[in-house]
């Protein structure tokens, strides 16, 4: 019997729709989409009674494949991820971004840039490699003076993007829903086929990898009556099929894959990257908002963590040690204690190691992370050091308020949330990779001490007499039931310059010996 037709070949690029609130993002996805999920142009009743978005909105646009995409026949799937723009709903935002190819920041024509979009912008700089500017609401400018007010804006916007990574990407003008919400259906959308055009042309083969254990991010989870339960989401890594089994990590639950569709078709096989909706039975959706489901016994819960990280540039005012800070883990958001640390100041320049930590290391405690604004940089400028010298790396302790279920590598942002939302200030502080999960609750006792964290501390002793050319005698650097021993080794600095070595402790009084590696000529005492 021959074989049917092979299935045309479908690629999925997830595009976040991203901008301050109001700004018209549900409406764009709407005028582009050709298909709707259950989660999609704000169906939740308290959206539709706020009139706001107030979770992630998910639907889909097919087109033709572009040449780029490579040749043969198929079909190029966009995921529009509708994110809420409003300043409380940033976990949710952040929580979208990570799962999103190439990012829409929408911007209000007659507005500009707001805090949100700054905000947004910064998140697209973390999670996302390509991005389109979308200048939306262009209904509303006069219409004699409405191409001259789009150029203006958009030589705004590319100055703004001019120090970013996304510099020199491409700016559209449309109107999503031309006349506003309550215009009628008729009103056609101004500029998304020119918008859908770039889209494609932006469109790339994003890194897909079936293999290793599965996980996805699961945002909305509902019951279907005589189906089961529906738990919709983006897989992050690894494949699922039909009867699979998959476990909800929070809940040390474990079950198994009934059903699966994509946008309402139908599939038993789904990747990394793709939009699923999997169906299981006997579990109460009440018990999972979002979270992560993933290959059973693959993700742990860890209650502290060690990360590279570096400041986010905007963010106002010092990263302390011991302050608190809103982490976002992967997809959850908890509170958490930081502890900044560095290589020691000879290692400075060293080469970054990548997605390693190595543990053999010594490593330098430090108040807050250096940077060139920091407290400590503006020490040096004081006492006429004009070039600061920062680490190439830097490095957290994280000790999270509650423990939280996340991959190893997964993307950490910390924030300060708590700051007023009217304030025109960035709340989002720094990000980084998570390296090394502590899963011990005793972490502190069983896992800290393989972490040789050190402080510098400066004392002054004096020289009490030179023995010979290669031997001095200290005092008043320690007390006297000090024990030296654990001192040995250490160096020290002579008044007259030369550098030496504690070489261990003189008599019974504090005082100890130090050894000259180079022949002394001459000691002022």
């Amino acid at each position: 019997m021959a074989a049917g037709p092979a299935a045309p070949r479908v690629l999925n690029v997830n595009v976040g729709v991203l901008g301050h609130i109001d700004s018209g993002k549900t409406a764009l996805a709407r005028a582009l989409s050709t298909t709707g999920s259950t989660a999609a142009f704000d169906r939740a009743p308290q959206s539709r009674a706020r009139g706001i978005t107030l979770d992630l909105g998910f639907s889909c646009l097919r087109t033709a494949l572009p040449p780029q995409l490579g040749p043969g026949p198929g079909e190029l799937q966009f995921t529009l991820v509708d994110c809420p723009g409003h300043a409380s709903l940033i976990r949710t935002i952040i929580g979208g971004a990570q799962i999103i190819d190439l990012m829409m920041l929408v911007i209000d024509v007659t507005k500009g840039m707001q805090t949100q979009s700054a905000e947004c912008l910064v998140i697209g700089q973390i999670a996302c490699q390509k991005m389109v500017v979308v200048l939306n609401k262009i209904d509303l400018l006069p219409e004699g003076k409405r191409q001259s007010a789009i150029e203006k804006m958009t030589k705004k916007m590319q100055k703004t993007l001019e120090n970013t990574k996304f510099c020199g990407c491409p700016i559209v003008a449309v109107a999503a829903k031309p006349g506003g919400p309550e215009a009628p259906e008729s009103e056609n959308p101004l500029g998304v086929s020119e918008l859908i055009e770039v889209l494609k042309s932006q469109a790339y083969l994003p890194s897909r990898d079936p293999s290793g254990h599965f996980l996805m991010a699961v945002d909305h989870c509902f019951s279907i009556k005589g189906q089961g339960t529906v738990m919709t989401g983006t897989i992050l890594s690894g494949s699922v099929s039909l009867g699979d089994n998959v476990e909800i990590p929070a809940l040390k639950v474990t079950k198994k894959v009934k059903s699966m569709q994509m946008f309402h078709t139908p599939v038993t096989y789904a990747m990394q990257g793709d939009r699923v909706g999997i169906c299981v039975t006997q579990f109460d959706p009440k018990l999972l908002e979002r979270g992560l489901i993933c290959t059973p016994e693959s993700l742990h819960t860890i209650h502290a963590a060690i990360i590279s990280l570096k400041k986010i540039q905007y963010f106002r005012g010092a990263l302390q040690t011991k302050a608190k800070f809103h982490i976002t883990v992967g997809h959850e958001t908890v509170m958490g204690r930081v502890m900044f640390f560095s290589p020691a100041p000879a290692d400075f320049s060293e080469e970054i190691q990548e997605n390693v930590f190595d543990f053999e290391k010594d490593y330098l405690y430090q108040e807050e992370y250096l940077s060139k604004d920091s407290n400590s940089s503006e020490e040096n400028k004081e006492n006429d050091q004009a070039e600061v010298q920062l680490p190439r790396q830097q490095w957290a302790l994280l000790e999270f308020e509650k423990p939280v279920t996340c991959p190893k590598l997964c993307l950490v942002i910390g924030s300060k949330l708590d700051t007023d939302i009217h304030a025109n200030t960035c709340r989002l502080a720094f990000h980084g990779v998570l390296l090394q999960g502590m899963e011990d609750k005793n972490y502190m006792e069983t896992f800290l001490p393989k972490l040789k964290v050190y402080k510098l501390k400066h004392k002054e002793g004096q020289v009490e007499r030179v023995m010979d050319d290669y031997n001095v005698i200290g005092r008043s650097l320690f007390k006297k039931e000090t024990n030296i021993q654990i001192f040995v080794g250490l160096k020290v600095k002579l008044s007259t310059g030369e550098d030496g070595i504690i070489d261990g402790g003189f008599g019974q009084s504090g005082k100890f010996k130090i050894r000259i590696p180079v022949p002394l000529f001459r000691i002022a005492l």
